[in-house]
């Protein structure tokens, strides 16, 4: 179970999310990723504290940071910024999320690494991309992918205050998205010979994700309203609470397919030719009155009866709205590849899976994340450094080994 990319060495100077994301996911998928860590090591391992307190582990540095090896290195020396350029001399991918400004002054930046190795993928991801007056803007996903991209905007009701997101969800998606692009550039190299610069945003990655709003706004000059539930135009795409204070989603995108199953599961085949609702434009103009009709009618029943109900309409298309503890119980979930067992030492623990398989390369996570500087020593020799090197290097501050963490 080696994975697609095993065999390709990746060296990663990511921090928080993103760029660990991106490394994270061909750490999946078989590559030989190398993280290198300030001696303070990745600020997403504050994670374990801010979120957990006295937790034994850290559920969101793990994700983005399993089967990796760990290397500390300290780039402001300048001992510690040639190792992780010897890192990269013979890499087939680099991957960063720091800022164009910071690598230029490492000395990292893509026209002085790309010089020294041609074949090298360079993977940048930044908050608002590499050109224009913001290109060295600082830009958390909830910042570049969330505020600044227009989706927080589109997601408020009329009246209300915008939405908060979950932690990660622009930079897992921006990660996926690196994931794909080194592919892409890695075929195009078997055919060139050569590597090439690589880039996204934060800011692409929102835009893209509202792209059926966005390109209506370019291309017909209109924005789409952002709908309450009690006043959605159309009430047959909607959610409705049940009597156990589960909630149901009734999925009737192609309006006329999906309307006449609704009106028999809801036990009234009737309102197929009633006038107020007979057609698209009947059900929008009354929708407010439909709402309000199915509400009372899926609040009689628990979800568990609907979902018995909806199985004599095939044409019914729905689903639960889910907890996470929902999520995490339905074997459903489990049999579409969206757990994963992760070594940990003499036993495995359970987390969420990368969301892609390849039938001929399976992959599957070889180890838990790396402690901070724990492969040190191990990277080091594989760059042909004695132990007294790199004892060295350790007594200088240029690397460190095995660093505790609090």
């Amino acid at each position: 179970m080696a994975g697609p990319l095993d065999g390709i060495k990746v060296v990663e100077l990511g921090v928080w999310v993103a760029g660990p994301a991106a490394g994270g996911i061909m750490a999946d998928w078989g590559a030989d990723v190398i993280k290198i860590e300030p001696p303070e090591g990745d600020p997403a391992r504050v994670f374990q504290k801010m979120l957990g307190a006295e937790m034994p582990n850290n559920p969101v540095f793990e994700l983005d940071n399993r089967s990796k090896s760990g290397v500390v290195l300290d780039l402001s020396s300048d001992e510690g910024a040639e190792l992780a350029r010897e890192l990269i001399a013979d890499a087939d991918v680099f991957v960063t999320n720091l800022r164009t400004g910071a690598l230029e002054r490492l000395g990292l930046d893509y026209d002085a690494i790309a010089a020294a190795n041609p074949r090298l993928i360079y993977a940048h991801i930044t908050g608002y991309g590499r050109e224009g007056t913001e290109a060295n803007r600082p830009g958390f996903d909830i910042a570049a992918f969330w505020a600044y991209s227009g989706m927080a905007s589109l997601l408020t009701p009329p009246g209300g205050d915008p939405p908060f997101q979950r932690g990660g969800m622009g930079d897992h998606a921006t990660g996926l998205a690196t994931a794909g692009a080194v592919s892409a550039a890695l075929f195009e190299r078997e055919r060139s010979g050569r590597g090439q610069l690589v880039s996204t945003s934060l800011l692409r990655m929102g835009a893209y994700q509202i792209g059926f709003d966005l390109n209506i706004a370019l291309m017909w000059g209109l924005t789409l309203e952002t709908g309450l539930r009690e006043t959605m135009r159309n009430p047959t795409a909607n959610n409705y609470l049940c009597s156990d204070d589960k909630r149901l989603w009734i999925i009737g995108v192609d309006v006329e397919r999906h309307w006449k199953p609704l009106t028999r599961a809801v036990g009234h085949p009737e309102w197929a030719d009633d006038e107020r609702w007979s057609d698209v434009r009947s059900r929008a103009m009354n929708s407010v009155e439909l709402i309000a009709e199915l509400d009372a009618i899926f609040i009689t029943k628990t979800r568990a009866e609907w979902a018995e109900i909806f199985v004599a309409e095939p044409e019914l298309f729905w689903a639960p709205v889910n907890t996470l503890d929902d999520l995490i119980a339905d074997p459903q979930f489990a049999a579409a590849g969206g757990l994963v067992e992760v070594p940990d030492g003499a036993a495995t623990s359970t987390m969420v899976s990368t969301p892609v398989d390849f039938s001929a390369t399976p992959w599957a996570p070889r180890s838990s994340a790396p402690a901070l500087g724990a492969d040190t020593r191990a990277v080091l020799r594989q760059l042909g450094k004695s132990d007294a090197e790199i004892d060295e290097f350790v007594s200088s501050g240029a690397a460190c080994e095995a660093a505790a963490e609090d």
